[in-house]
């Protein structure tokens, strides 16, 4: 597994990638699986690979906590989509030769093939069967939610009601309240239940965001299964 080199445009594509439907490296809180890899760039992505900056940023606003993450920093080579060879290690060897080739039956009975595809096709034919009679259960989450402003001045009212007229099938929002976080500074900690395959955090991070003249930035604080 691996991003390739990050210091080339395929290896950021493939960042990119891994991001479309992703709010971090690892998990649903930022940890120091993004500070290895946003260590790695040097600048940040173009405008094109979208969500690969939108991640790049909202990593660099945690420029003073990074030390203070949760996770340990591995090897680059041990983040990112499985199947992308890590630029750092070595080739990979070729697999070895398979010196049982006399044991292939390469005159195999062809009535013995015909009766084994029928018995495949008719276990595909029950299963789908046995599928279709079950009611079919909509995965959801639980999300809580802090959103930062940018200062003590912020209206947090009209923080809130910014992020409440987000409105997307599958979004429920629920509950919220004003927490402190330092220097006059209270932040909006607000309740959601979401369809997981309609709604994700990435989309919800982004749609939040776009209400910069309020919000600083958006953390998931937990996450759970319905």
């Amino acid at each position: 597994m691996g991003f390739g080199d990050l210091k080339s445009a395929s290896g950021l594509k493939v960042l990119n990638d891994f991001l479309s439907d992703r709010s971090y490296i690892e998990g649903y809180v930022p940890s120091q699986a993004d500070v290895a890899v946003f260590e790695v760039l040097k600048a940040p992505p173009t405008t094109d690979l979208c969500h690969a900056l939108r991640w790049y940023n909202h990593i660099r606003s945690y420029h003073d906590q990074k030390t203070s993450l949760p996770g340990v920093k591995k090897p680059l080579g041990q983040y990112g989509p499985a199947g992308v060879i890590d630029s750092t290690s070595g080739p990979v060897p070729p697999a070895a030769k398979d010196d049982d080739d006399d044991d292939l039956d390469l005159f195999g009975s062809d009535e013995e093939d015909d009766e084994a595809k029928k018995v495949k096709e008719q276990r595909l034919a029950e299963y789908a069967a046995k599928k279709a009679k079950k009611p079919t259960l909509i995965a959801k989450s639980s999300l809580l939610l802090d959103v930062k402003p940018w200062d003590d001045e912020t209206d947090m009212a009209k923080l809130e009601e910014c992020v409440r007229s987000i409105q997307m099938e599958g979004l429920i929002w629920g509950q919220s309240k004003l927490v402190p976080v330092g220097y006059g500074i209270k932040k909006l900690q607000i309740g959601c239940v979401v369809e997981d395959d309609k709604v994700g955090t990435d989309i919800l991070e982004e749609k939040i965001s776009e209400f910069e003249d309020y919000v600083q930035s958006m953390d998931v604080a937990a996450f759970n299964k319905i």
